[in-house]
Order: structure tokens, then C-alpha cells, then sequence
């Protein structure tokens, strides 16, 4: 049971969720994967592993996880909002006075099931409230809505790729960087477009950016040879609540509807991932020579992803958008 706990928790799980599942005292773990720090695996038989005391016991390896995972470490006044080794061995010296290497503060976190990973950044002002009420509350009714008007339920985004954005690797020789010839000329555009949980996808690329006007256009586009209603969900952009985009829905007379994600919360936005998937697969591949190419390029990423609905479905499976799927 000792061994299969502590790999539990290497694996990536929780030692609070392992303790509840095996039905022991969450401080138990801790002393298991104290004692496994001090003595490896020999150290969780049941007969004592002679050898030196690890500095730090359950207790003190509780309170590590507990802070890593759940404060912030500007919370604690460290300058940065980025765990590193060299900040959790301060950290730990400053609270039991024990004095740990870099590298025996990376095996300490391998060992309690942590991993150093490129973080998501979230805006302060998303309402945690408003999002669980999304979640729970306001997008059933929009789905419950949709299944007995028959609508089709779409999700769209608008964004924005310039030419000089690149993404990827390439081979070339050892010690000597590749070099890609590309026009340093800058083009951008913006782009539009929806999506279904069934893989439908609808766009469209236009220079400049996206007022009220340009939205409309879309909105327009996404009706010609529509079967059944849309609903339309997007963020509250400035051109989504524009007074003149509200205007033309009402003249729809329930053709097309809009409803609004929560604040600051793009994350529970599938259409996200076809900005995401065009910049990094195609654009940001793509060595751009002059304005044509660079909107041909955009155009021809957006349409294959349209001819390839297995892809669209792929972005509602995302753990985060599994409740729009």
C-alpha cells in the first residue's frame, strides 16, 4: 500500500485524493513520502531502513505541497509569481531553517507528484462566481433553449495574426542556426469566425480590425443557407454589445441570437483553438514574401481546418470546453 501511494502521488496525483482513496490519514502520506525521501523504496517495508534522518518530515513536506500548489508566491513576498527551485528552497529555509540544494528541491517536488509546467495566465478581473454560474446554470438553459427551438448552437471569436508571427522548429546543421528568408515588411489581419460542437465552421478575413460594422458582416454571412436558428455566443467585445450589432439581431426576428461568455474568460471558448491551431500550424510556419501570400496563406489555413470537422469537434474536448461538446 506504501508503494503504490507514493507512485500514486509521483504519477501526477493529488496526496490529499491518495490518502482519501486508500482511507488513511492524509498525514500518513506525508510520513510515507518522507520516509520514501529518506530511505527509497526500501524504506515504506515494514522493518525500519537504518540511515541518515531526512531534513524534512510529513509535516514539513504537507506544508510545502500545500503552499506550492496553493498560494501564490507573490502572496508570500517573493518578487515573481513563478514557483522556481531557487524560491522554494528560500522558502523552506526561512520557515524550518534547513538548508536544501537546488537540485534536492527539484527531487523533493518530483517526489511529492509536481512538475515544472508553462503556467496559464488568467485575468484578475474574471468573476469566479459568474463562471460557475455559466457552467452550471446559464449555458444549459442556452442549450435547453436551443433543443427546443432547434437552433444550432455556434461559438465565435474574432483575432488577429500578423506576418511576423513565428511558431516551430526546423533541422538544420549542428552549432550553426538555420535561417528562414522571409520579407521584414509587417501585414496583419483580422479574422472571424464559428464554430460547432459538430464540426461545422464558419469565417472570414478582412484588413483592419473588427467594429460593429464588420461583425455584422459576419453575422450576415453566417445566415446565408442557415437550415435552423443560431445562437451565437461570443465574448463582449466591443462590437459584440455594440448598440448597432444589438439593432440588426433585433431585426432578425429570432433568426440569429446573441449570448455573452462570461468576463475574462476566453478559456471557455472553443473558437479560441482555431486562432491557436492557424498561428501556430500554418502562419507561424510559413515564411511570408509579401501581403498576397501572407493573406493566401491565412485563407488556405482557415478553409482546411473548415474541410476538416474531426479537427473542429477535437477543440470541444479540451477539459475546460468539455461542456460545450
Amino acid at each position: 500500500m506504501r508503494v503504490r501511494a507514493v507512485k500514486s502521488v509521483q504519477s501526477g496525483e493529488s496526496p490529499e485524493v491518495v490518502a482519501k482513496a486508500l482511507r488513511i490519514n492524509r498525514v500518513t502520506i506525508y510520513k510515507w513520502l518522507a520516509a520514501y525521501r529518506r530511505g527509497g523504496w526500501q524504506s515504506l517495508k515494514a522493518r525500519p531502513v537504518p540511515g541518515r534522518q531526512s531534513k524534512l518530515d510529513g509535516k514539513k513536506l504537507q506544508w510545502v505541497y500545500t503552499t506550492v500548489t496553493q498560494k501564490n508566491p507573490q502572496q508570500l513576498k517573493f518578487p515573481f509569481a513563478l514557483w522556481t527551485c531557487a524560491m522554494i528552497a528560500k522558502l523552506i529555509s526561512d520557515k524550518f531553517g534547513i538548508t536544501l540544494s537546488r537540485q534536492s528541491v527539484g527531487r523533493l517536488l518530483a517526489q511529492l507528484g509536481l512538475s515544472c509546467q508553462k503556467p496559464l495566465y488568467q485575468a484578475l478581473e474574471r468573476n469566479e462566481a459568474l463562471v460557475k454560474q455559466w457552467l452550471r446554470k446559464d449555458y444549459p438553459a442556452i442549450k435547453a433553449l436551443a433543443i427546443k427551438q432547434k437552433a444550432e448552437i455556434y461559438f465565435g471569436d474574432a483575432g488577429h495574426v500578423r506576418s511576423d508571427h513565428h511558431a516551430g522548429r526546423t533541422w538544420g546543421k549542428r552549432g550553426k542556426t538555420p535561417v528562414v528568408q522571409a520579407t521584414g515588411a509587417r501585414f496583419a489581419y483580422s479574422m472571424i469566425s464559428a464554430i460547432t460542437a459538430k464540426g461545422q465552421m464558419r469565417f472570414m478575413v478582412v484588413e483592419g480590425g473588427v467594429n460593429a460594422e464588420v461583425f455584422i458582416g459576419f453575422l450576415k454571412r453566417l445566415l446565408i443557407g442557415a437550415q435552423r436558428k443560431i445562437f451565437l455566443i461570443v465574448d463582449r467585445g466591443p462590437a459584440h454589445i455594440a448598440k448597432k450589432t444589438k439593432t440588426f439581431v433585433e431585426t432578425l426576428n429570432g433568426a440569429l441570437r446573441l449570448f455573452y461568455l462570461p468576463p475574462y474568460s476566453p478559456d471557455l471558448n472553443p473558437d479560441e483553438l482555431v486562432w491557436n491551431h492557424v498561428k501556430s500550424n500554418s502562419v507561424g510556419r510559413s515564411a511570408t514574401v509579401d501581403r498576397q501570400s501572407f493573406k493566401r496563406t491565412v485563407v488556405l489555413a482557415l478553409r482546411s481546418l473548415q474541410r476538416t470537422p474531426k479537427q473542429v469537434q477535437s477543440f470541444f474536448h479540451k477539459p475546460s470546453l468539455r461542456y460545450a461538446a
